[in-house]
C-alpha cells in the first residue's frame, strides 16, 4: 500500500528540487516523490523522503547510538542547550521562518526551535535512516529526509531563514546558497571542556582537535561573519545509566572497550556541558 505524504513534508515541499537535476521541483504520487524528468524518491513508512542517490554515504549514526541518544536526551541533561539554542535562532528568525538542520540527528534541536518560532516549519537532513525514523515524528511541523551534508543540498536557491548545525559536519557553500540574504547559520561545537569528567575517566574517548576553532573560521570565513557568539557551559547531573547513553551516543562509542568500561572504572555521576554557539551573517558575494 503506498505511503501517504506526511503532512510535515507536504509543508516544505515546495522547499525541494530533484537531487539529479538541481532544479525541478518534486511533487507526490504514488507513495513517492517525483520531478518531472521522471526521477522518484521513496516515502519512507517511518514518514520521511530517501533523497539519497548514488552511493550512499557510510557516515550516520547506527541503531546503538540512536538509541542511545534518544533515551539521553529524553532524560533531560541537554535541555539547557537545546533552549539556549532555541533562543539564539529564535532571535534571528522572522515569526514564519524555514528553519533547516543539517545533520538533523533524532530532530531534538530542531524541534526546540520549532517550539520556540509557532509559525516555523522545519527540514531536517541527515543520513542516518534509523535516526531520521525520530526527527520525522520529532515535531508536527519537522520534516525530515535521507541526505549527505557533504553533498550539494537538494534545496532551492535562498529558501532559509535558519541554518542549524549543532555538532555536525558542515558543508559552507551550501549553507550559504540555501539561506535567504538575512539569513542565519548557528553553529554550535564542543569546547576542550566539554564532557570532561567522562574523557578523565575514559582517556580513549574521543578529544576535542585543539585548533578546531581556526578550522572553522577558515571554513566558514568566506562564505560568512559572525554575529554573535555564546559560550553555554553548565553541569549537567547524570543518574543511572546516563552516562553509559551519553558515551554511546557519540563517535566515542567506536573507540571505548569494554574493559574501559570495567566495573573499577566509576562513571561521573555529573559532567560539565561547554559548547560554543555563533549566529554567522551570510556574506554577500
Amino acid at each position: 500500500m503506498p505511503v501517504s505524504l506526511p503532512p510535515a513534508l507536504e509543508l516544505s515541499l515546495d522547499l525541494l528540487r530533484c537531487p539529479t537535476c538541481r532544479t525541478r521541483r518534486l511533487h507526490p504520487g504514488r507513495g513517492a516523490l517525483r520531478c518531472p524528468a521522471g526521477h522518484t524518491f521513496d516515502i519512507a513508512r517511518h514518514g520521511y523522503a530517501g533523497l539519497l542517490t548514488g552511493t550512499r554515504a557510510t557516515s550516520g549514526d547506527d541503531p546503538a547510538m540512536v538509541q542511545a541518544r534518544d533515551r539521553f536526551l529524553a532524560a533531560g541533561p541537554y535541555a539547557p542547550l537545546r533552549t539556549a539554542v532555541a533562543r539564539l535562532a529564535a532571535d534571528a528568525a522572522p515569526e514564519q521562518a524555514t528553519v533547516v538542520d543539517a545533520g538533523c540527528g533524532t530532530g531534538y534541536y530542531l524541534a526546540g526551535v520549532l517550539d520556540r518560532l509557532p509559525g516555523a516549519r522545519g527540514l531536517g537532513l541527515d543520513t542516518s535512516v534509523r535516526a531520521l525514523r525520530s526527527a520525522a515524528r520529532a515535531h508536527d511541523r519537522a520534516a525530515a529526509a535521507a541526505w549527505d551534508v557533504f553533498r550539494p543540498f537538494p534545496l532551492a536557491d535562498a529558501v532559509a531563514d535558519v541554518v542549524l548545525d549543532v555538532f555536525a559536519p558542515r558543508n559552507p557553500a551550501e549553507f550559504h546558497r540555501v539561506l535567504r540574504p538575512a539569513g542565519r547559520l548557528i553553529v554550535v561545537r564542543p569546547t576542550g571542556r566539554h564532557l570532561a569528567e567522562l574523557r578523565r575517566r575514559l582517556p580513549a574517548m574521543v578529544t576535542v582537535d585543539p585548533v578546531k576553532e581556526q578550522r572553522l573560521h577558515r571554513a566558514l570565513d568566506p562564505f560568512f561573519e559572525a554575529a554573535v557568539t555564546e559560550r553555554i557551559e553548565y553541569r549537567a547531573p547524570l543518574a543511572g545509566r546516563q552516562a553509559l547513553d551519553l558515551l554511546a551516543m557519540t563517535p566515542s562509542a567506536h573507540h571505548v572497550s569494554r574493559a574501559d568500561l570495567a566495573d573499577d572504572v566509576p562513571l561521573p555521576d555529573g559532567v560539565t556541558v561547554s559548547v560554543l554557539a555563533t549566529a554567522y551573517r551570510r556574506r554577500h558575494r
